[in-house]
């Protein structure tokens, strides 16, 4: 079990200095171009009263307009869709029937052309599983060398294997069920957050349970503060998604963009054949994409396997990021009150307080009270005000709406109160998170 004394979860600040050692060169101008020409020739397409547009390409109509999304695992998955669904129309079972028929001279060479596209394609959905495989696996080996090497250590290898059958057991059942590639990946994506939210709920994990976690399974502090703070909006991930999600995003819309064309073009093939301008635009574009996508993918897979989860506390600082706490020191002026509005959108979601009076020369107390404000406005006692030097606990939320902690230092006249706090909103540990933890112990 590799040692975390000393250690603390990587700070933006230090990942914006990591980051600056693996620039990433700009895509080719022709990745926005030939975008915007695949789209054009699309919507050429669309204006063709014959053959109006079905379910599918009007849901492909709305993706191509709309920005692609921020999160970066959720573009790779979105373009492993795009690409599966591109191979899926290559496939020769999927050819429009003249080009399967091969009659003529001119459909022996769609049949060429289509070939080598399907192929181009087959290769970048190889490198992109492989990144995405080995990505996974460099992850949760990294976590593991600073887990107990016992029978605890044993015991969560073991828990990951079976929660990951039984994913895949669902995406099976999917599959034969005549389940879609939409809907396959909206599965595979439902699951991926599934797994993000349960790091998330158990890196904010409270009282008993935590206590569980960190020293029964093992589960080091700082592991548990790396994956509660990892994805925050403003987080790590952040300096990540500004750096190297813009051309993530051109080439997830590009990526649309060529499969709108093809879906277009292979519904209206026999009332019109390809033309030669969308053969010129397509061969160009999936010839880009593919060197691109797989260069970005190639990339990124060094920068990441070589980026810290850890850094010591003295680089951080140095860094300019903040000290490893969860308390916040709050100055409450005297005649004045402090307050925390936390607006919970889950019932049996846990608050959580933690908070004292730091030392001075005269040691006083200060109020404190919790209450609910429904949307009308009306307030509802949840604790009673009381006045005390500090203070620990935790309510369950029986309602969805604001909560508000109040620390009061109204009635004193002449001292201000200096506060260190710490506020948490938890969501809900689902069954499948507490059985985890019940298994791995």
């Amino acid at each position: 079990m590799a040692s975390t004394e000393g250690l603390v979860p990587i700070t933006r600040a230090f990942l914006a200095s990591y980051y600056d050692k693996y620039p990433f060169s700009l895509l080719p101008n022709k990745v926005s171009r030939l975008t915007s020409e695949l789209r054009s020739l699309a919507d050429d397409l669309c204006l063709q009263e014959f053959l109006p547009l079905d379910e599918e390409e009007s849901l492909l109509a709305i993706e191509a307009k709309v920005q692609a999304p921020r999160k970066t695992d959720e573009n790779f998955w979105k373009n492993r869709e795009q690409i599966e669904e591109i191979i899926f129309l290559l496939e020769k079972s999927n050819w429009p029937d003249l080009v399967r028929k091969q009659g003529s001279a001119e459909e022996v060479e769609f049949a060429g052309l289509f070939g080598r596209w399907k192929e181009k394609f087959q290769k970048t959905l190889n490198t992109l599983q492989f990144f995405q495989s080995r990505n996974s696996e460099s992850v949760f080996n990294t976590v593991m060398t600073y887990m107990p090497q016992d029978f605890r250590g044993t015991l969560i290898k073991q828990q990951r294997e079976r929660s990951e059958r039984n994913k895949q057991g669902e995406v099976d059942a999917l599959v034969n069920s005549g389940g879609s590639i939409r809907e396959r990946y909206a599965l595979l994506w439902k699951q991926q957050m599934e797994r993000r939210q349960q790091l998330a709920q158990l890196g904010s994990a409270t009282g008993v349970y935590k206590t569980l976690v960190k020293y029964l399974v093992g589960v080091p502090q700082v592991l548990l503060d790396f994956i509660r703070q990892i994805n925050d909006d403003e987080g790590p991930m952040e300096e990540q998604r500004q750096r190297y999600g813009p051309p993530l995003y051109s080439l997830t819309k590009m990526v649309i963009n060529i499969r709108f064309l093809l879906a277009l073009s292979w519904r209206r093939f026999e009332a019109r054949k390809l033309q030669r301008q969308q053969i010129t635009v397509l061969e160009e574009a999936i010839e880009v994409y593919t060197t691109e996508f797989e260069r970005f993918v190639e990339f990124l897979g060094e920068v990441f396997a070589n980026s810290p989860f850890f850094i010591t506390a003295e680089s951080a600082g140095a860094m300019g990021g903040e000290k490893n706490t969860e308390y916040k020191e709050i100055s409450v002026a005297a005649r004045r009150t402090y307050e925390v509005s936390l607006m919970v959108e889950t019932v049996k979601s846990y608050i959580t307080w933690d908070f004292s009076l730091v030392p001075g020369k005269i040691n006083l107390d200060i109020g404190f009270s919790l209450e609910y404000i429904d949307s009308s406005g009306q307030k509802m006692v949840i604790l009673p005000y009381k006045r005390c030097e500090s203070d620990k606990g935790k309510f369950c939320t029986c309602m969805a709406g604001n909560y508000k902690l109040v620390w009061d230092n109204s009635y004193s006249t002449f001292f201000k109160k200096v506060l260190r706090v710490k506020v948490d909103c938890i969501l809900p540990v689902s069954d499948s998170v507490s059985s985890e933890a019940t298994e791995s112990l």
